[in-house]
């Protein structure tokens, strides 16, 4: 059985989507929730997708969220060992016009440039970033903004995400979801339209200004 699709733009998550930063991701968090006394294995299931400062005001409302996340940011923007590109993804979104695709991260712009710089993938024209939004994932008004920049109806696009968060603000859009799980693992929301370890899994092609995305799967 093949999964395709025709559409016209598709919007990137960044963080496990298009670059793997979850060893540096949770390093960070780990070690924010020692130093604040935070349960630990409860924070590490609402940091991937979110703002961090959605975290935190979900995590310690007692905590100054836009304060804790400064310090955050800073150490994340230190020390980017361990970045890596999702195997197939640089070479993917250089097939595509740059008008064809935005990435929609909840990190902040300086942080999704470098981490894309670090990764060696190439960054797109426009990025939705967490300071462009005033509610981030799950709300779909990130998705919304990002086919609004690129001048599509959200149900022209398709999304590419990995998180839980992610996949339920994309889904709510109204996009098709192709999850990777290369470094969440596999979707447990039941919303996506297709699962792909990496992007070499995936057929692109361009037909009359249309993308034509296809994935062959045993039935």
């Amino acid at each position: 059985m093949t999964w395709r699709v025709e559409c016209e733009a598709f919007l990137f998550d960044m963080d496990g989507t298009l670059v793997d930063s979850t060893p540096l991701i949770e390093r960070i968090w780990r070690g924010w929730a020692a130093r604040r006394d935070i349960d630990v294995d409860y924070l590490l299931q609402h940091i991937h997708g979110r703002r961090g400062v959605e975290t935190i005001r979900l995590v310690a409302p007692h905590l100054d969220a836009e304060s804790e996340v400064r310090e955050l940011l800073a150490e994340e923007m230190a020390d980017m060992t361990g970045v890596t590109a999702i195997p197939g993804a640089a070479d993917f979104v250089a097939r595509l016009h740059p008008a064809q695709w935005a990435i929609v991260t909840s990190a902040p712009r300086d942080i999704a440039l470098a981490k894309l710089r670090v990764a060696g993938v190439p960054h797109p024209q426009w990025i939705i970033a967490a300071d462009d939004v005033d509610i981030g994932k799950p709300h779909p008004e990130p998705y919304l903004k990002g086919a609004a920049l690129l001048g599509k109806h959200p149900a022209q696009c398709v999304a590419f995400e990995d998180a839980e968060s992610g996949i339920h603000s994309a889904h709510q859009a109204g996009m098709p979801v192709v999850v990777i799980t290369h470094a969440a693992g596999a979707d447990t929301t039941g919303l996506a339209s297709v699962q792909i370890g990496h992007y070499n899994e995936l057929q692109l092609s361009h037909a009359n200004g249309q993308l034509q995305l296809a994935r062959e799967r045993v039935a």
